[in-house]
Order: structure tokens, then C-alpha cells, then sequence
């Protein structure tokens, strides 16, 4: 480890000087590119520089254990470095674990209601506005690309991007069936009903990610609906996009522009085929998942919103918290930094086996 810490502190040097160097300063692409590295190599580098300085504190409090005068002073400080130190190991120990290239890339969320009728789509819609919350609060950006409301404000289908920085890393988790249980609006008597929603998160692909033939694209413009198939738009400007060779079907009808619902149904399709070949490739070497908190997967039932006890409970981490009201209002960061924790302990693990 000791040696590869030390390989990545050249690195960083180099790097470093390298900003210097006219031919990159002049060059942008260059000069992005090895800023870019250089942020990338900097908590690394900061880690272990912080290491050794907490390594040689331990040092020179041991030195100092025999002296009459300073030995308890020097216990004490030695306590206090190697519980530091321990702490800076550990840390350096996750800062090495290998990236998701993903991590830093926009998201494309997909939530569909499940089972529950219109309970469950009245759900959906809360999570639609959890997950818009929660972005605004982290001051990403949402897109809508395409929605199927129901007539008493819930929601059947939507599709949409988040813009920001990290995304990808902090909404991986959410991919999966959501549960709820509660007394639903549209119930009379009073009794808790259990319903679902179904949440898909993808990265949103590069152009280089996922090559489409023209020739493999089927494209359909047709009016957007609203709730209840009431006319929201008078042109055709909605788009629908069929890529033969899989079947998958992309709708996006939220501009009023048919090239921007084009563009951001293009953007969809890229990236739900580059997740579904990802997915393929994650299977067969199963111990590579790209969580091993959870599979990721869209059947597996990943978390229970319970209103009645004020609880949501996380079942791949065992982590329940009674904070229904704050989460449903987009506070995530206490989940999402468990799952992010139990996500690298598993890895942690493996990388020590």
C-alpha cells in the first residue's frame, strides 16, 4: 500500500510542474486534462501527507516517554497520534478503493408506480418531490423529460435528468422498489394500505459510451397528454423512440421543442442501454457489482416508508429512523452517507480477503 501511496505522490509532482509547462498552459485540452488528474490525485496525496506527519508525531512522542519531566505529556500525546493515526490509515484505505467511473456523471431517474392503484402513484409523486428536493438542496438541476400524471396528482411514469456535480454517487443507492404504508387519501375507512413504487437510476451515458445506428432508431412525434388525456400541447412536438434491436421505448414530452425532446430522449435511450449492457457485464463477474450494499437491481425491495410510525427503514443496512417527515422532504444525506459507508466496508473487506 506504502508503495503505492508513494508511486501516487510522484504522480501528483509531476502533474503538478506539468501545469507549468507552456506547451500545456497553452494548450486547454491539456491543461484541463491534468487538472482534472491533479484533483483526482489531491485527496490521496493530502491523506498520506497527513499520515506520515501523524507517523512522525508518534516518533518523537516516544522519544520523549523517558523524560522525567515531559513523559506524561509525551504519553499523552502518543494516545492522541496513533488514535489519529489509526484513523488517517483507515481513511487512506478508502481513499484508494477503486472509483466508480461513474460517480461523477448526471443521473437519469425513472420512477413507475407498482402495486396499490392510485395509492401507489400518488407515491411515486412523493418520491418525485423528495428526490427534487433533495437536488435543490445540493444545487443540482432536474429536468423533467417525460410524465404520466393521474387526475388526482399522482404520478404512473416519470423520467428525469439531474445535473450536478457527484450525482450519480449519491443516487446510486436508490435504484429499486420503494414500499409505503399508510392510510391512502382514496380510503374511507381508515386502513393502512401497502403499496410500491419502482425508482431507476442510470447514469446518464457519453456519446462515446454507446454507439446507436441511425438504422436501428424508429421515431415517432405525436401530442403531449395531460391527466386524463386532457390536450396540453396543440403541436406534435412529443417524441417517441423505439430501438428495434432491443425493443426499449423512450417518450420524452416535456419541451415544447421536438429537436429538445428528441435530444433528451436520445440522452435516455443512450443510457439505459449502456446500464442494461453494464448490468449484463456486472453479472458475470458478480463479485465487481458496482454496490455490494445492494444489488441495484429493479425487483429487489430496497426500503420501507412507513407513515403511521413516522419510520423509514433501509433493509439492505438494517437502518431505520424516525424521521419520515424530514426525509419525505429530501433530508437523504443521513441515509445516503450510510449506505455510501456500508457500501465501502463491503469493499474494504474484499479488498482485504
Amino acid at each position: 500500500m506504502f508503495e503505492k501511496l508513494a508511486e501516487i505522490e510522484k504522480k501528483y509532482i509531476e502533474v503538478s510542474e506539468s501545469l507549468e509547462r507552456p506547451e500545456v498552459y497553452s494548450d486547454p485540452e491539456a491543461y484541463a486534462r491534468a487538472a482534472r488528474e491533479l484533483k483526482e490525485l489531491s485527496p490521496v496525496v493530502e491523506g498520506y501527507r497527513r499520515w506520515r506527519e501523524l507517523g512522525a508525531r508518534c516518533e518523537e512522542a516516544k522519544e520523549l516517554l523517558s523524560d522525567p519531566e515531559l513523559g506524561d505529556m509525551a504519553r499523552e500525546e502518543l494516545e492522541s497520534a496513533k488514535h489519529e493515526l489509526d484513523e488517517a490509515g483507515e481513511a487512506l484505505k478508502i481513499l484508494l478503493l477503486p472509483k466508480d467511473p461513474n460517480d461523477e456523471r448526471n443521473v437519469i431517474i425513472e420512477i413507475r408506480g407498482g402495486v396499490g392503484g392510485e395509492e401507489s402513484a400518488l407515491f411515486a409523486a412523493d418520491l418525485f418531490r423528495m428526490y427534487s428536493m433533495y437536488a435543490e438542496a445540493r444545487r443540482w438541476k432536474i429536468q423533467i423529460a417525460y410524465i404520466n400524471e393521474t387526475e388526482l396528482g399522482g404520478i404512473k411514469e416519470i423520467s428525469f435528468i439531474v445535473e450536478g456535480a457527484g450525482a450519480y454517487s449519491r443516487l446510486k443507492f436508490e435504484s429499486g422498489v420503494h414500499r409505503v404504508q399508510r392510510v391512502p387519501v382514496t380510503e374511507s375507512s381508515g386502513r393502512i394500505q401497502t403499496s410500491a413504487a419502482t425508482v431507476a437510476v442510470l447514469p446518464e451515458a457519453e456519446e462515446v459510451d454507446v454507439d446507436i445506428d441511425p438504422a436501428d432508431i424508429e421515431m415517432q412525434a405525436f401530442r403531449s397528454t395531460g391527466a386524463g388525456g386532457q390536450k396540453v400541447n396543440k403541436t406534435e412536438s412529443a417524441i417517441r423512440i423505439t430501438h428495434l434491436p432491443t425493443g426499449t421505448v423512450v417518450e420524452c414530452q416535456d419541451e415544447r421543442s421536438q429537436y429538445k425532446n428528441k435530444d433528451r430522449a436520445m440522452k435516455i435511450l443512450a443510457s439505459r442501454l449502456y446500464e442494461a449492457e453494464r448490468e449484463k457485464r456486472d453479472a458475470a463477474v458478480a463479485a465487481e457489482r458496482r454496490s455490494q450494499v445492494g444489488t441495484g437491481m429493479r425487483n429487489e425491495r430496497i426500503r420501507t416508508y412507513n407513515f403511521p410510525q413516522g419510520r423509514v427503514t433501509d433493509h439492505r443496512i438494517n437502518l431505520t429512523l424516525y424521521k419520515i417527515d424530514q426525509i419525505m422532504n429530501g433530508a437523504l444525506d443521513e441515509l445516503i452517507d450510510a449506505l455510501i459507508t456500508a457500501d465501502q466496508a463491503e469493499k474494504l473487506k474484499g479488498a482485504g480477503n
